[in-house]
């Protein structure tokens, strides 16, 4: 018996859906915590994630833990919009008064993610400064995952 190609043709469709559906299903959101570590109070910091793998897209940005920095941080939303923000910039300052402002381990942002495959995250701070605007130097900044719950 031979097999016409029109015959086949669906069991070929059928079976690129199949890996289309299977790598969709790679695909994960997570949100992830930024932490800005300082001895000094700060006033305003930025730093810049970016995933060497390429497999990060950011979907949204929020605020930190700090009352101080209570607004959504700065970053490229446009980017986000269009969903082609695989690398981003965020930062944020505020005039409060210095009594006012944190220090220690403090989250700064909770960005999230979708990321379709393993990411390898590279963070940099890029600055971290007083309320008078001298840099921190002893600063760093840090991620961690945040567990989902499920529905």
């Amino acid at each position: 018996m031979r097999t016409t190609p029109w015959r086949v043709l669906p069991l070929v469709a059928a079976g690129l859906f199949a890996v289309a559906a299977l790598a969709e299903a790679k695909a994960r959101f997570v949100p992830v915590e930024v932490f800005l570590d300082s001895p000094q109070p700060v006033a305003a910091w930025q730093f810049e994630l970016k995933d060497r793998n390429a497999s990060m897209k950011v979907v949204g940005v929020e605020n930190g833990g700090s009352d101080v920095f209570q607004r959504a941080p700065y970053y490229d939303r446009e980017a986000v919009t269009r969903g082609d923000a695989g690398r981003i910039v965020v930062a944020d300052y505020s005039l409060a008064d210095e009594s006012e402002l944190p220090s220690g381990r403090v989250r700064v942002a909770t960005l999230h993610l979708m990321l379709d495959g393993n990411a390898d995250f590279d963070l940099n701070l890029i600055a971290a400064t007083t309320a008078d605007g001298r840099p921190i130097e002893t600063a760093t900044v840090s991620l961690q995952e945040t567990q989902t719950r499920e529905p």
